[in-house]
C-alpha cells in the first residue's frame, strides 16, 4: 500500500533505505526549503540594524561551534569544558596561516582574496582536530568528572599559554586582513554584517548537513553506542577509546571553524573571547538547546543570544531601582543565565529540541487530539 508522505502522522519507514532518508515526510522538507528562503529574506527586512546583525551573525558562528560540542558531549557523552579553547585554536591558527605563510607565499596585500578563504576554514578546523584528538587521549582511561576536569586543564593551559607567547602577541589583539569579494572589500558596519550573515549561514547549512551524515553512519552510531553503555559497545566490536577520540577531533574541527569564521568577522583575535566562561556559555548553549538532538544545537544558541540584550535592559532597570546598594546590572547577567540553565536541568533535561517535537506531533496529529 502506498503511503502519502504529505500527510503521514507517524513514522512509518519500512526498510533500511527508507530508514536512512533525513526527512521522514515531504512536509519536512517543504517548511525546511520555507525556512531557507525566509533566513534568505533577513537581511532586506526593515527591522535589521548594525546591533541586531552582530547577535544574528555570532549566532550562526556559536551553532557550528555548539554542534561540533553536541557531538562529542551530546551524542558521544563526554563532557568537554574546553569547547571555546578549540575555537580560539581555529582563530589563531587562521590568523598564523594567514600572516607567516600565506601573506609571504601569495604576496597578499591588505585585503584576503574570497578563494583563500574557501581554504582556510577547513585547515584551521584541521589544527583544531588535531588539537583536539590530542586532548580526548585522556578519554581512553578518564570518565565523566575526571575528563571534564582533563578539558578544563586544556582550557586553562590555553588561556595562559597564548597569554605567555611572543609569537601570539601575549594574548594581545592581532588583526587579520580584511576579505576582497571579487573587488568589494567587507569592511564597516554596512558590509560586514549582511556579507557575514550570508557566508556564515551558508557555512553553517554545510556543516549541519556534514554533522547529520556523521551520525547517520556507523561512526554516529558507535557515538551513540558509547555514550549509552561503552562496555556493550566494546563487546560489539567498538573501539570505545578510539571513538572517544576521534568525537574530540571532530568537536575541534567545527569549533575550528567557527573560530576562523569569528576572526574573519572581527578582523582580530584576542584571546579575552575565548576564555573559561565562553566554554561554559556554549556549554549552557548545549543543554539548552537539548543535549544529542541536532535541532537543539541550531536552537539553543540561538535562544540564549537573543536573550542577552533582554537581560541587559532587565539589569538596567533593576539598577535603577536599587540604585546605592550593590551594583545589580553586574550580577544579573550571570544569575539569570545560571537559573535559566538550572531550570532546564530540573524540569526539562531534553531543552528547547523536545518543544519542537511536541510541536511537530501536534501538527502532525491535527485536528485529532491524540
Amino acid at each position: 500500500m502506498a503511503i502519502n508522505r504529505w500527510i503521514q502522522s507517524g513514522n512509518y519507514r519500512r526498510s533500511y533505505k527508507e530508514d536512512q532518508t533525513i526527512f521522514a515526510t515531504f512536509s519536512e522538507q517543504a517548511s525546511l526549503i520555507v525556512f531557507l528562503i525566509f533566513l534568505a529574506l533577513v537581511p532586506h527586512m526593515p527591522f535589521m540594524n548594525r546591533q541586531l546583525f552582530r547577535v544574528v551573525d555570532l549566532a550562526f558562528i556559536y551553532t557550528i561551534a555548539v554542534m561540533g560540542l553536541n557531538i562529542v558531549t551530546g551524542y558521544a557523552g563526554q563532557i568537554n569544558i574546553g569547547q571555546a579553547a578549540f575555537m580560539g585554536v581555529g582563530a589563531y591558527a587562521a590568523v598564523t596561516i594567514t600572516r607567516d605563510i600565506a601573506t609571504p607565499l601569495f604576496q597578499f596585500g591588505k585585503t584576503l582574496p574570497f578563494w583563500y578563504i574557501i581554504i582556510l576554514l577547513p585547515l584551521s578546523g584541521l589544527v583544531a582536530a588535531l588539537v583536539g584528538a590530542f586532548v580526548g587521549l585522556p578519554s581512553y582511561r578518564l570518565k565523566h568528572l575526571y575528563l571534564a576536569i582533563a578539558t578544563l586543564a586544556f582550557q586553562i593551559i590555553f588561556t595562559w599559554g597564548v597569554g605567555h607567547s611572543p609569537f601570539l602577541n601575549q594574548g594581545g589583539s592581532i588583526r587579520i586582513a580584511r576579505l576582497d569579494f571579487f573587488g568589494t572589500v567587507i569592511k564597516g558596519s554596512k558590509t560586514i554584517g549582511p556579507f557575514f550573515y550570508y557566508f556564515a549561514l551558508i557555512v553553517l547549512i554545510i556543516m549541519a548537513i556534514a554533522m547529520r551524515n556523521i551520525l547517520r553512519s556507523k561512526y554516529g552510531r558507535a557515538l551513540i553506542a558509547v555514550r549509552d553503555n561503552d562496555r556493550a559497545a566494546d563487546a560489539m566490536g567498538i573501539n570505545p577509546g578510539l571513538t572517544k577520540v576521534y568525537a574530540f577531533a571532530i568537536s575541534g574541527f567545527f569549533a575550528g571553524v567557527a573560530g576562523a569564521i569569528f576572526a574573519l568577522y572581527n578582523g582580530s583575535v584576542i584571546v579575552e573571547s575565548f576564555s573559561l566562561s565562553t566554554s561554559i556559555d556554549f556549554l549552557a548553549m548545549a543543554i539548552v538547546g537539548g543535549l544529542g538532538t541536532m535541532v537543539g544545537s541550531l536552537i539553543g544558541p540561538s535562544f540564549m543570544l537573543f536573550l542577552d540584550p533582554f537581560v541587559e535592559k532587565f539589569s538596567g532597570f533593576a539598577q535603577t531601582i536599587f540604585p546605592s546598594t550593590i551594583d545589580v546590572a553586574t550580577a544579573m547577567r550571570p544569575t539569570i543565565f545560571g537559573l535559566i540553565i538550572v531550570l532546564f536541568l530540573i524540569y526539562e533535561p531534553r531543552g528547547l529540541a523536545n518543544w519542537w517535537r511536541l510541536l511537530r506531533q501536534y501538527f502532525w496529529r491535527w485536528p485529532f487530539k491524540y
